[in-house]
């Protein structure tokens, strides 16, 4: 079993009994780094982290499943990591967010709805001459390429 399977059977192993979070991904690097992300409809806290952490790398060394050096890190996606499930949508609903397309059109608005086939932005649309007006678009996820949420420091 590649390592990469092995390590989200044992993550979801862990977390079988939390509903409020789940796996966003895995992934060897070739420098040895073990990633792990976890997110949570309400976050994630450092003991969630931690206790992820301890379980994943007991079972991976009681195994003996990884024959090199390796460093085992298990974080919440960061701010720029960009959304991959529809319930990292649906958790940044009401947030702004940048959707790159595959026709290469980036649209910025805020979030308003994650269905089974679509979101929908609400962007503010400025034709020359006239007053900004606010406009909802369905994009189909199959149009994304990625959406990453925006974070406003005013």
């Amino acid at each position: 079993m590649p390592i990469v399977d092995r390590v989200i059977a044992l993550v979801e192993e862990k977390i079988a009994d939390r509903e409020d979070l789940f796996l966003v991904g895995v992934k060897m690097h070739s420098s040895g780094k073990l990633e792990v992300l976890i997110d949570g409809d309400n976050g994630v806290s450092i003991q969630d982290c931690a206790g992820i952490s301890r379980y994943v790398g007991f079972r991976l060394e009681e195994e003996e499943a990884i024959d090199h050096a390796y460093r085992l890190e298990v974080s919440s996606p960061g701010i720029d990591t960009p959304i991959t499930s529809i319930r990292q949508y649906r958790k940044n609903i009401g947030r702004n967010v940048q959707v790159t397309l595959q026709d290469g059109l980036v649209k910025e608005g805020k979030l308003l709805e994650a269905a089974e086939e679509h979101i929908t932005i609400e962007e503010t649309v400025k034709e020359k001459g006239k007053k900004a007006m606010k406009q909802q678009n369905n994009i189909p996820f199959e149009h994304i390429i990625t959406t990453k949420v925006l974070i406003s420091f005013r």
